[in-house]
């Protein structure tokens, strides 16, 4: 899961050349706003045919966060 999670991450914000790691924190490691989350959300929720609450957007600090959240909703 951590690596689908990382290779969205990856695509969406174009990095290059850096480290993604499940304790990267997605706004100030990776330098992701509150909009390039929402976008990685709703690739997560199409992938996945799930639904994630907006209020879950407070929740998602690291990469790990997200990847906890999708193995929770796989149960």
């Amino acid at each position: 899961m951590f690596e689908e999670v990382k290779e969205i991450l990856i695509r969406q914000l174009r990095l290059k050349n850096v480290e993604v790691r499940p304790d990267s924190n997605i706004k100030e490691d990776l330098g992701a706003d509150s909009v390039d989350i929402l976008q990685l959300l709703m690739t997560l929720e199409e992938e996945h045919g799930i639904v994630i609450p907006d209020e879950k957007l407070a929740n998602f600090v690291i990469v790990q966060d997200v990847v906890d959240y999708l193995e929770e909703q796989k149960k």
